[in-house]
């Protein structure tokens, strides 16, 4: 099976070459920035004019079909998917649905900002992490994504859907700091200053609390993007019945994780708290939240619940969320309210999964 061209960086294409013609490296070069750029695949560059057996040969050593049911059969410079990509939209929020070509389902949402939408991208298919109020975590582990199917939401949201994407955010489905290895090389792909050419600035990764990605992420050599950590309970007692993955790494491991990324990496990390009506929204839970976050470089991001398919929990009172936020800010901290998009088509946070597959898939 040849490997895609979604799962390589410019640099790893030109070695390829490299290595199996022994030249072609600038002409690879050439095709990597047409497609990435374009999302079409020509050779019209006046290098290709007199090396049109190159371009076939540079061509052929990898595959470029897009990992969306029937995209395969589509001519490669079709971008019509008609309803090969199956499209949600509520307002200008867009949750589009994508198949594997095993037959599963992978879901991303593009959330329109004034400085241009950002795209929330699915590391996994399903999420061991077992969340309470998560439909994701409902689903249970199906399998990880590959680099390609990571890479393939960025491409299917810019050149299939035409949208304006600015922002990358690795908070849809799966924990991505369980599939770090994939995660960390689609980012290499999405930095790539030939390719999408994004900043590691304008990306960020979302963790519920994996404690060793965290300090690997601190460790990384060179730029880094952007770390969030969904923390949504101010002690461990609340943390333990909401998240399970606090048993094996308290709120005290997270602290000196956090504290080390910002010593290390001089950056703030974002804390998302989703609000739970009468669990973890009393004014004594927004002091302990302060408290807690004492001495961190953090900005806080407060998330009303979204209704689930099966729900356990209510959102918080508008007069809860925002006594909430007032203490926050009177303690010192950088507060937003993260305003609900996408809630009636089950794209807002936490709204993400398709439980009927994970029937399907454990029987």
């Amino acid at each position: 099976m040849k490997p895609s061209i979604l799962s390589y960086t410019s640099e790893q294409f030109q070695k390829q070459m490299i290595e199996t013609l022994g030249k072609g490296a600038q002409h690879a070069l050439l095709i990597y920035q047409e497609w990435f750029r374009t999302g079409l695949l020509l050779g019209q560059h006046p290098a290709f004019a007199n090396a049109k057996k190159l371009f076939d040969t540079i061509c052929s050593s990898v595959d470029w079909t897009i990992p969306a049911l029937n995209l395969v059969h589509r001519p490669l410079n079709s971008r019509d998917l008609g309803d090969d990509v199956l499209k949600h939209q509520e307002g200008n929020t867009t949750k589009f649905l994508i198949k594997t070509q095993d037959q599963l389902d992978i879901e991303s949402v593009i959330i329109p900002m004034q400085a241009g939408g950002t795209l929330c991208l699915s590391s996994q298919v399903g999420c061991r992490m077992g969340c309470t109020f998560c439909e994701t975590g409902r689903m249970g582990l199906i399998r990880h994504l590959t680099v390609s199917e990571i890479v393939s939401q960025v491409f299917i949201a810019r050149f299939i859907l035409k949208a304006s994407v600015r922002n990358l955010v690795f908070m849809g489905m799966g924990e991505p700091f369980d599939n770090y290895d994939a995660v960390m090389e689609a980012i290499k792909v999405f930095i790539d200053p030939h390719g999408f050419g994004f900043g590691p600035q304008n990306i960020t990764i979302s963790t519920s609390g994996r404690v060793e990605e965290i300090h690997r992420l601190t460790d990384h050599p060179g730029a880094i993007p952007n770390l969030a950590l969904s923390l949504n309970a101010p002690n461990d007692q609340l943390r333990n019945r909401l998240m399970p993955i606090n048993r094996k790494h308290s709120m005290q491991d997270l602290y000196c994780a956090i504290q080390t990324f910002n010593e290390k990496r001089k950056k703030s990390v974002l804390i998302a708290y989703v609000l739970l009506r009468n669990f973890n929204d009393h004014p004594e839970h927004a002091a302990e939240l302060a408290s807690y976050l004492q001495g961190l470089n953090v900005k806080i991001n407060l998330i009303p619940y979204n209704p689930q398919s099966r729900d356990r929990f209510q959102s918080s009172e508008p007069a809860a969320i925002a006594a909430f936020k007032e203490s926050l800010i009177k303690a010192g901290y950088r507060v937003l309210v993260r305003k609900t998009k996408g809630q009636s088509i089950m794209a807002a946070c936490g709204q993400l999964g398709n439980l009927a597959l994970r029937n399907a898939s454990f029987g």
